[in-house]
């Protein structure tokens, strides 16, 4: 058992082609797989490449088919995936040229068709929960088969996030011959360095590297398996176990049971997601701004932080921290911890007797997500509003979430390089239904900042509409996780701050 596990933390599982298949020892080394399992939180539930939209299955269809751009955190900048390099030829057209050394899996030339196709399949396809990725794009026009001109149908400087990891490329030829079902289900055969081995909804996917895309090396590891673990105690037990060898969102609490242990070690980054408490003002009492501005002055964030995320986060005070585009440290208004203020507020919202509210939170979706919100009832209570928890399961509770079913949650949204696409998709007039909230003031401002190219102009727009957010409070801004992985020795990772975990940026010793 101690060799097994040593060999389990050290994700070198050998397995041989055929079970006691003999050789030479040349064979035998010649045969040997890595395999790298990770724990992951997030959900899995489609064949589809376009039916979520959520951090962890970006990341895996986006090395499965592969994504037109990504983003180097280590350069803070963007980067090409399957794009070479592009340019901005006019203020509404962006020219992607393509790399011409990347086949598919089953060895098809990458074209400007295929880029084409998949971002009309994500505007139009009826399960795509991705359409605010493109929705901005008015044209994608092939100029010849390695180069694509993105029409927008107005200005916007933000494209390349929207962009960025989510649009990954489909072959058009085999939708058009074995339609979307089979095509997903049965030859998805995309462009990137991993290919899909097996999927099982709800449950896991297995990824076995493409050894002939130009930018993996032997170190990356030969199999990569996205189990899901959303019980923080189940995904430490397999680490030390050795049955994963990469472990998601340790929380702080249990971080010294890894530390301590032999033969794993903690890897540490900062997060860029967003985590905030979002009140939908079309729904009662949320439409109630002076209800919604005392939820944000009733949380103290600061003792949140240092008792049950062990300080291992940073608090917001608005959608964005230090290093991301457009962070002001002066931004205002602020809605600090004032318990006094926010049961003026309540009594100025018309509720003098106070006001009982449903508050919904996933479990085990994000660090002591549950235990975090448990602690912010009391924190409620103690101004007026009293607010029963609810935890339904995560894929019901996201599902309703996309529909704008529910009132008043708590939600994470990563990925942001900058607040614009972000802000827009859960704030702005149209962006999607998961908040509802609409101020023409605050849709004019994030209109004219994707009109504005000039960096330093955009951020002062940008705030302008972040200090409307603030007052008008549709969501209280709480804080950015400082993220841990649990990683066993003779495996290598830097956890990126979007969450997306990337078989090509894993090596095993």
């Amino acid at each position: 058992m101690k060799t097994r596990t040593t060999l389990g933390r050290l994700a070198c599982v050998l397995a041989l082609a055929v079970t006691g298949w003999v050789g030479t020892a040349a064979d035998r080394a010649a045969s040997a797989r890595t395999r790298v399992v990770i724990g992951v939180t997030e959900t899995i539930a489609s064949y589809n490449p376009t039916a979520d939209s959520v951090a962890m299955m970006y990341g895996i269809w986006c090395q499965v088919y592969g994504c037109l751009i990504s983003y180097d955190f280590e350069k803070g900048d963007y980067r090409g995936m399957l794009a070479e390099r592009w340019e901005v030829t006019d203020p509404n057209t962006w020219v992607f040229h393509l790399r011409k050394d990347v086949k598919s899996h089953d060895g098809k030339p990458l074209t400007a068709d295929d880029v084409i196709f998949s971002i009309n399949r994500i505007r139009t396809d009826p399960r795509s929960a991705q359409k605010q990725n493109v929705k901005r794009i008015k044209q994608a026009v092939a100029v010849d088969a390695h180069t694509v001109k993105l029409i927008t149908s107005q200005p916007d400087s933000t494209l390349l996030e929207y962009l960025t990891d989510r649009v990954m490329v489909m072959q058009k030829a085999l939708f058009e011959k074995h339609g979307a079902r089979s095509a997903d289900r049965e030859y998805p055969f995309g462009f990137g360095p991993y290919k899909l081995a097996k999927l099982d909804i709800g449950s896991q996917i297995v990824l076995e590297k493409n050894a002939a895309w130009p930018d993996v090396n032997r170190k990356n590891p030969d199999e990569v398996i996205y189990r899901i673990m959303r019980e923080p105690e189940q995904r430490i037990t397999a680490l030390l176990n050795g049955e994963i060898q990469i472990a998601q969102f340790v929380p702080p609490h249990l971080a010294h049971r890894v530390e301590a242990a032999k033969g794993l070690h903690i890897a540490r980054s900062n997060s860029i997601e967003m985590m905030f408490l979002a009140m939908s003002p079309k729904a009662k009492p949320w439409d109630n701004r002076k209800l919604r501005q005392a939820v944000a002055h009733a949380i103290d964030r600061e003792t949140l932080i240092r008792v049950i995320l062990k300080g291992q986060a940073a608090a917001l005070n608005g959608p964005i921290s230090k290093g991301q585009i457009g962070f002001d440290p002066k931004l205002g208004p602020r809605m600090d911890y004032d318990p006094a203020k926010a049961r003026q507020l309540v009594k100025e919202a018309g509720y003098p007797d106070g006001v009982k509210v449903e508050l919904y939170t996933p479990v085990g979706r994000y660090i002591n997500d549950k235990q975090v919100m448990e602690a912010v009832v009391p924190m409620l209570k103690a101004v007026g509003i009293d607010a029963t928890l609810r935890t339904p399961e995560w894929a019901t509770l996201w599902a309703n979430v996309r529909k704008g079913k529910v009132p008043f949650y708590y939600m994470g949204r990563g990925g942001m390089i900058s607040a614009g696409p972000a802000v827009s998709q859960y704030f702005e007039t149209g962006g999607s239904p998961r908040v509802g909230y609409s101020n023409p003031a605050f849709d004019a401002l994030m209109k004219k900042a994707r009109l504005t190219f000039d960096p330093a102009a955009n951020r002062k727009i940008m705030n302008q509409a972040f200090s409307i957010l603030l007052d008008e409070a549709p969501g209280a801004f709480l804080w950015q996780h400082k993220i841990l992985y649990g990683v066993a020795d003779g495996v290598h990772m830097t956890p990126r701050p979007d969450h997306r975990v990337f078989g090509f940026a894993v090596t095993v010793d």
